[in-house]
């Protein structure tokens, strides 16, 4: 944004940074008349063409790919990021993990910041999947210490938007037999508010 800013500047300013990158690189008037004067193939156009049309059709519609998602997206955050709805909430959580053998349904708790710092702890505690991605984590370094039969559950809690906060993920699932994938995460529990857009 800062360099495209210098479309708005007076016409002298452009002339005297060409100057300057002539001045640099050593280029030619007549380099550059050669340059003007040269003509692409019509394969490498129609190439061009297809890859620029491509990349403003992905520009275009990958923000919208939230509409394929049920429910709340502010609440799920499946496909919230590059969605054009960032920066519209306000999220804050808790998330207690529980380690548990499936044999002999012994378990014990996990101290996230034995793991985490605080600030990533923060972070992990509402975004689903990083919840995730943590759960496979602990479930990773418990089994590289010996525990066999490993299950990873959670209990946790989210406020949005300053609501009072409520369950976020089915503490029942076991979140280390899950993958992380495109589709809709059928573990994160429903929103049971409604978000009210202003003057609508």
């Amino acid at each position: 944004m800062i360099v495209s800013s210098l479309l708005f500047f007076d016409a002298s300013i452009h002339t005297k940074i060409m100057y300057w990158i002539k001045k640099v690189t050593c280029i030619t008037a007549t380099k550059l008349e050669e340059v003007k004067k040269y003509q692409y193939p019509n394969s490498v156009k129609k190439i061009t063409t297809c890859v620029v049309i491509i990349l403003f059709m992905v520009q275009l519609l990958f923000p919208w790919r939230y509409l394929l998602y049920p429910g709340e997206l502010f609440w799920t955050e499946e496909g919230y990021r590059f969605s054009w709805r960032v920066m519209l909430m306000e999220k804050a959580g808790a998330a207690n993990f529980k380690i548990v053998d499936s044999l002999s349904n012994t378990s014990f708790y996990v101290d996230n910041a034995d793991f985490l710092t605080s600030f990533q702890e923060k972070q992990m505690s509402f975004q689903p999947d990083f919840i995730l991605e943590y759960a496979h984590y602990l479930g990773d370094h418990f089994a590289s210490q010996g525990h066999q039969n490993i299950q990873v559950y959670v209990d946790s809690y989210v406020a949005l938007n300053g609501r009072m906060s409520q369950p976020y993920i089915n503490s029942r699932i076991d979140l280390y037999s899950l993958k992380e994938s495109v589709f809709h995460k059928d573990w994160i529990l429903p929103f049971t508010s409604d978000i009210k857009i202003k003057g609508l």
